[in-house]
């Protein structure tokens, strides 16, 4: 495997239970900034065997990617809300469950 994709999976499987990761987030935790779409592309070639949580990874705005009403979209929604993440709408608010939400929720567990 090359050596920026077995960083972006690395990026990816960091990504704490109950938080989420832009693609554009991951590809710079990666070393790889600018480089979102290589994350979306990695995601759809996961080496057999390799399990990541892949639906803690959104858009930049916090949407799911998965077209509305698709069984992924559906699953995505599910595994997410099953972690105690809020989905409205397809949408989740990064300032809340993302990576670099805020401090009084990494202290307190506070939305």
């Amino acid at each position: 495997m090359d050596e920026k994709h077995a960083r972006v999976y690395a990026a990816i499987a960091a990504i704490p239970y109950g938080r989420v990761a832009s693609y554009g987030a991951i590809a710079a935790r990666a070393g790889l900034p600018g480089r979102a779409r290589l994350v979306g592309r990695l995601l759809g070639e996961v080496p057999e065997g390799m399990v990541l949580p892949w639906y803690r990874v959104l858009r930049a705005s916090g949407h799911i990617a998965m077209p509305v009403g698709s069984r992924g979209f559906r699953e995505q929604s599910r595994l997410l809300r099953a972690e105690g993440v809020e989905v409205k709408n397809g949408r989740v608010a990064l300032a809340v469950f993302g990576l670099d939400g805020d401090l009084d929720r990494e202290l307190w567990g506070m939305p």
